[in-house]
């Protein structure tokens, strides 16, 4: 069987190359796709096909993806944590030390003398006492977020000799096995604030983040603390940033995100949102993003999906796979498993799984599944898709 890719924006090579094109026709337009591969096209006005299985978002944000919508239709969506972690860590630091050594304030200064090379330096010798700045070692950065970012930035620190705080209540066991010990962990956001110089938040935008770091939080911070994002912008209140910037009780806001009221704030650095703006990250999301779709296309797998949960089943000689999306109500995999008996099926492995509103079945059967079996499945009350998986090969 082959699978028609549907791509929203320019997908990298290596990406794409994951993709065999024996069993994959993949365009910008294409008819009845059976997935979608994205990175930051707007897909809340686009009408997604029928004939959409999965989207793949070449990224870790999902916000340009109608994610609720997709769910309902039995549709995961995968992002790709982890693939473009070290690239927004090395900017993390570059935000450190702007910040740290006034340098981008320092760097306008200098571009703005004039007159001789003798006047220059004179004009240098009075005027870089206004940018003296401060050394990272001792100081102590708290991070909300232990996700790939933030593990990365927090054990990246302690090798600069930072003090470490970091706050997750959700940390994975892949993420907490990652983590120095050497890192402390604070007991609630207010804490963070309260004993950090510097705090950097590495989470996603949802109604539980927006605005997270506000006026109340700001005044729990030492004076002349750092505060860094680059994550999203709606995450920190920014008349509340504002506000503290201009009164000196926050030394430096540093972002990825430029607005008319920080642009030009001379206590603020804003960059145009290169926290992943390496061709390394774009091969990498696009690689891991190919990968989790063609695994969900002929294996029925989900890993890193945002509306469904993991769901990995090893797949036996001689069997054939049906994957079931439905929603999460009780007996149903009683009435799944009924109608495969009812069929004359044997399940020779099985795996159910659940997030929130929704499940995700594995079946594997004996034997070949009869044609109207498909069609009796969609038919109960509850399942949003059901399909027999190609075996991949």
């Amino acid at each position: 069987m082959g699978f028609r890719i549907l791509t929203l924006n320019a997908i990298s090579v290596r990406g794409l190359e994951r993709l065999p094109r024996e069993r994959y026709e993949i365009a910008s337009e294409i008819g009845h796709p059976h997935g979608v591969l994205v990175r930051s096209a707007d897909m809340h006005r686009m009408e997604i096909p029928e004939s959409v299985l999965a989207v793949a978002r070449a990224g870790a944000g999902t916000n340009n993806i109608p994610v609720a919508a997709l769910a309902k239709r039995g549709i995961p969506v995968f992002n790709t944590p982890g693939a473009n972690a070290n690239a927004v860590k090395e900017l993390v630091l570059a935000g450190l030390f702007l910040a740290a050594r006034n340098v981008c304030q320092g760097w306008a200064f200098a571009r703005s003398l004039s007159g001789s090379d003798a006047a220059i330096d004179e004009a240098v010798e009075k005027g870089k006492k206004q940018f003296v700045g401060f050394e990272l070692p001792g100081r102590t950065l708290g991070i909300i977020g232990l996700g790939a970012i933030g593990v990365e930035v927090a054990n990246t620190a302690l090798r600069l000799d930072m003090k470490v705080l970091g706050y997750d209540p959700q940390i994975t066991v892949q993420r907490a096995w990652q983590l120095s010990s050497r890192v402390e962990q604070a007991l609630s956001l207010d804490d963070l604030f309260a004993r950090s110089d510097i705090v950097t938040v590495h989470v996603p935008l949802n109604g539980q983040t927006r605005e997270l770091v506000n006026a109340a939080r700001l005044k729990l911070m030492r004076p002349g603390g750092v505060l860094l994002n680059f994550a999203r912008a709606q995450i920190i209140a920014e008349t509340d940033v504002v506000a503290a910037l201009d009164a000196g009780h926050l030394h430096a806001y540093v972002c990825d995100f430029p607005t008319n009221a920080l642009k030009d704030h001379p206590r603020a650095v804003t960059l145009p949102h290169l926290g992943a703006s390496t061709g390394e990250a774009e091969e990498n999301c696009a690689v891991m993003a190919a990968e989790q779709l063609r695994e969900f296309l002929e294996n029925g797998n989900i890993r890193n999906s945002v509306n469904y949960p993991e769901a990995v089943l090893p797949r036996m000689p001689g069997t054939t796979r049906i994957a079931i999306a439905n929603s999460n109500v009780p007996n149903m995999v009683g009435q799944i498993s009924t109608c495969l008996a009812n069929a004359g099926l044997n399940i020779a492995d099985l795996l159910n799984k659940s997030l929130g509103e929704f499940a995700y079945t594995l079946i594997d059967t004996d034997s070949a599944v009869p044609d109207d079996l498909i069609d009796r499945l969609r038919r109960i009350d509850g399942v949003l898709t059901a399909r027999v998986v190609q075996l991949s090969g």
